[in-house]
C-alpha cells in the first residue's frame, strides 16, 4: 500500500558532530521533541538535538528507504553528504 504525505530523513548531531538518523512525517515535531529530551535511547544519551540536514520525501516508502540506505553508509560518506549542504554544521531547525 503506498501512503503519500509529507515525510523527512533528517540526520541530527550533538555539538562534537556525533550523528544519528531518522525518519518522520512531522520534522518539526520530531527536532523539538529531540531538543526537549524526549526522545530516549541513543540521542537523548549522546545530546543530539541539532538538525544538520534533512530531505523532503512524498512517499513514506521511499523515505524508508533512503533512511536505510543512509544508515548503511560510513560516517565519512555521511559527513560529505552533510557538509554539501551545509558546511558549518548549523542547527537547521532554527529556520522554521
Amino acid at each position: 500500500m503506498r501512503q503519500t504525505g509529507n515525510y523527512y530523513v533528517y540526520i541530527i548531531s550533538s555539538k562534537n558532530r556525533v550523528i544519528y538518523v531518522g525518519v518522520t512525517n512531522d520534522l518539526f515535531r520530531r527536532i523539538q521533541e529531540h531538543k526537549s529530551g524526549l526522545i530516549g535511547g541513543f540521542t537523548s544519551k549522546y545530546y543530539i538535538k541539532r538538525l544538520i540536514y534533512y530531505e523532503y520525501f512524498t512517499d513514506i516508502n521511499v523515505a524508508i528507504r533512503r533512511e536505510k540506505e543512509l544508515k548503511g553508509w560510513r560516517r565519512e560518506k555521511k559527513v560529505k553528504l552533510i557538509e554539501s549542504k551545509n558546511t558549518k554544521w548549523k542547527d537547521l531547525f532554527d529556520e522554521f
